[in-house]
């Protein structure tokens, strides 16, 4: 088992949805998020005064997936997220120790689904 992590441009969640649907990945947390990372950020300014934003919004999405999934999960993220410009994002792939369905008290790879 394995849990995806990723950071998305906002205006791209709903590409990125459509892409793990049709990769029959279904079941995914999403999450707001502010971040920094090579992008950098940029200058405001408000009332004559200047000023830095260098945390960009950004999505996080968690996906937790059995191992036959992980590949597939992961081509549709940067399938839906890709524009080819610095900003697109990341992924992190963990190891997930257990995963337990509270409704069932199934574990394992039967609570991911």
């Amino acid at each position: 088992m394995k849990l995806i992590i990723a950071y998305i441009q906002p205006h791209k969640l709903q590409d990125v949805k459509k892409a793990l649907y049709k990769a029959e990945v279904f079941k995914l947390s999403v999450t707001n998020a502010l971040g920094c990372g090579a992008q950098g950020g940029y200058e405001e300014s408000y009332r004559g005064v200047r000023f830095e934003v260098n945390l960009l919004k950004k999505v996080r999405l968690e996906i937790a997936v059995n191992e036959d999934f992980v590949e597939r999960t992961v081509e549709a993220i940067i399938e839906g997220a890709r524009t080819g410009k610095i900003g697109d994002g990341k992924i992190f792939i963990l190891e997930l120790a257990e995963c337990i369905r509270i409704r069932t008290g199934e574990r394992g790879g039967e609570a991911i689904g």
